[in-house]
């Protein structure tokens, strides 16, 4: 019970708090990185009997299955099979092959009716008898799929009623007692994930395919996002006529905050740029005279400043602003050479370029 009196000589007394650290976990017996290593490489060795068995010509048909295909390729599993076959679509999907999973019970329950006879059905099974698969192929036959089993028994009783087999050579399970599938997945990922990279390079997949696959990551955001998609436009734009006198381009700059001043023409025409570093230079040559503030920008801007085209590709405009001499932005242009927004350093590393 909590010790509420308040005589201290009755509470017990408050230990101070302390951090575990790696000493005061529990050890395994046996446990050490010699053990360990000696572990890994049983698994190296198992590894090494499935490349060296592995029928190269079953691979091939498959491949060739798959690329003929002209439905969706359904990979289905129970189990651990089941995990590695959803992880093989997902593959598939993002290197550009058309993939779904499909759950083996739930389809017996409805769901094979996404099946069509335009679909290639690819069963994974350690021992190629897995009841609900059994169950299964007789209606995906019936609906008119092609079926694929994928086993690592030969001759076992998925082999017998599919139209396709692939043995994938297991010596055993590292598993101690050879029953944990903890080698058969293995090699049944590195199957299907081998499979859908042939997949990629038989159908040529251009990393800008692939980009557009994988919109949310780095590589997707470099290949697809272009300049007119991360600039500032319209009102954004800090821009001035030739003509406006430095205290007002100033006023410009400070309020968009962008670090220049676009110079251009009424027709849009860019006709320079005007930095704070030009204005450095002003102030070097002609002092904080009232001169300045009334010089016209036109006469003190840089005159051939680099730019950025409104169709180029985001990633692009950075890596030419990272190049030397570096800049934090970039003009963007049409094809008319009228400017069209501005692009920051800024802008594109908060876009996750």
């Amino acid at each position: 019970m909590p010790c509420d009196t308040k005589e201290p000589s009755s509470c017990p007394p408050t230990l101070p708090l302390r951090l575990l650290t790696l000493h005061d976990l529990p050890h395994g017996d046996g446990v050490s990185a010699r053990s360990l290593q000696s572990l890994f490489r049983e698994q190296q060795e198992y590894l090494n009997y499935f490349f060296t068995n592995l029928d190269y010509e079953q691979m091939e048909s498959f491949v060739k299955a798959c690329l003929a295909c002209t439905g969706t390729i359904v990979c289905t599993g129970v189990g651990k099979s089941g995990f590695i076959a959803q992880k093989i679509c997902q593959t598939l999907v993002s290197t550009g092959t058309k993939a779904l999973y499909l759950s083996p019970t739930d389809a017996l329950h409805g769901d094979i009716g996404i099946l069509t006879a335009h679909d290639l059905l690819v069963c994974f099974s350690k021992s190629g008898g897995t009841d609900e698969l059994l169950r299964l192929i007789p209606y995906a036959k019936a609906k008119g799929a092609k079926i694929v089993s994928v086993a690592s028994i030969s001759g076992c009783k998925m082999e017998t009623v599919c139209d396709l087999s692939i043995n994938l050579p297991l010596k055993r399970e590292l598993c101690p007692f050879d029953l944990a599938p903890v080698t058969s997945t293995v090699i049944q990922m590195l199957f299907g994930d081998t499979v859908a990279i042939a997949l990629m390079q038989a159908k040529h997949l251009t990393r800008d395919e692939y980009a557009m696959n994988h919109p949310a990551g780095r590589i997707g955001r470099r290949l697809i996002l272009r300049v007119s998609d991360v600039m500032l436009s319209n009102g954004d734009i800090p821009i001035v006529s030739a003509d406006t006198v430095v205290a007002d381009a100033l006023s410009e700059l400070s309020s968009k905050g962008c670090g220049c001043v676009l110079i251009a023409g009424a027709d849009l025409k860019l006709q320079g740029v005007f930095t704070d570093g030009d204005l450095r230079r002003a102030l070097q040559t002609m002092g904080y005279s009232g001169n300045l503030m009334g010089t016209r920008v036109g006469d003190i801007m840089t005159t051939s400043p680099r730019t950025v085209l409104l169709s180029q590709k985001a990633a692009q405009a950075m890596d030419d602003m990272e190049t030397s001499p570096k800049v934090a932005v970039l003009p963007v242009l049409d094809d008319q050479g009228r400017v069209s927004g501005l692009v920051t350093l800024h802008g594109l590393i908060s876009a996750g370029l």
